[in-house]
């Protein structure tokens, strides 16, 4: 089990925000930190693993639960 450094709840925000608010909250996190984004835009399923891509972040999983989705992001440096 991946222990869990931080949660983002974006429920209710549309793109760009939940991706913002995930950039914002790992720069506060230390390298190797895991960060718990919940989302229920539906571009989020794009726009987060891009964002992990671009930022040299890792998307540790990606998962659905009910009616939104749940991501976990190891922060690199």
């Amino acid at each position: 089990m991946t222990e869990i450094s931080d949660t983002v709840d974006a429920l209710g925000m549309l793109c760009p925000l939940p991706v913002l608010k995930a950039r914002k909250r790992l720069k506060s996190l230390q390298n190797g930190a895991v960060l718990k984004l919940l989302a229920d835009d539906p571009a989020a399923v794009i726009d987060v693993p891009h964002f992990c891509a671009e930022a040299g972040h890792v998307l540790l999983d990606q998962s659905t639960e009910d009616d939104h989705q749940v991501y976990l992001i190891r922060k690199q440096g």
